[in-house]
């Protein structure tokens, strides 16, 4: 399944797939979800720059900078975590589960259900909860990099972490609303289609 507009065509000889309704929950979490991750899609050119930067400086020029290294590390993390969750509401995640295309839309709404309840916010909730005071931690510390020129305000990044996988629990969250609203009519349906990527 995928977040596409249920308007674009398919290709010549083949359907598109079915796709889980959306509610006005729903609706509002993935747009917000998305408006967010295209935001921060934009760092990917920062980090670029950064990328660059560092490149030109240490092969070209001969002066390397470990706070500049580690800045384009840290913003290739950042920019990774905080996309997470539009990559969960676009539907362009990798899926494993190969069998999983031969199911019925109700079948694989009561999979999704069920894994996402059971097992992916149990699990984001423990992370979060210590990835949370993992940061505080190093707040209170005022860690820095070890490096005698590296960067400050470590803790910056390691709070990124635990934020960007609670923007992936409310995605999931928002799936789970998708899924409730085929399976049992609540949250009841709206006929919005799906936003585009």
């Amino acid at each position: 399944m995928s977040m596409h507009d249920s308007a674009t065509p398919a290709p010549e000889g083949h359907s598109a797939p079915p796709e889980l309704p959306t509610n006005r929950l729903s609706y509002r979490l993935d747009m917000t979800i998305l408006l967010f991750g295209r935001a921060i899609s934009w760092l990917w050119l920062v980090t670029l720059a950064v990328v660059l930067t560092n490149v030109v400086n240490r092969f070209i020029l001969g002066r390397g900078s470990i706070a500049v290294e580690e800045l384009s590390w840290h913003l290739f993390g950042a920019t990774m975590i905080l996309t997470l969750a539009y990559a969960v509401v676009s539907d362009d995640h990798v899926r494993v589960d190969v069998i999983r295309e031969k199911f019925s839309l109700r079948t694989q709404a009561w999979i999704e259900l069920l894994a996402i309840v059971l097992l992916a916010l149990p699990i984001l909730y423990l992370m979060v909860e210590q990835l949370y005071q993992y940061g505080y931690r190093s707040y209170l510390r005022g860690e820095r990099s070890q490096a005698p020129s590296g960067l400050p305000y470590r803790f910056i990044i390691k709070t990124l972490i635990p934020i960007g996988l609670t923007l992936v629990a409310v995605a999931l969250f928002s799936r789970v609303l998708r899924c409730s609203t085929l399976l049992f009519g609540f949250p009841r349906r709206i006929h919005k289609t799906t936003p585009r990527q």
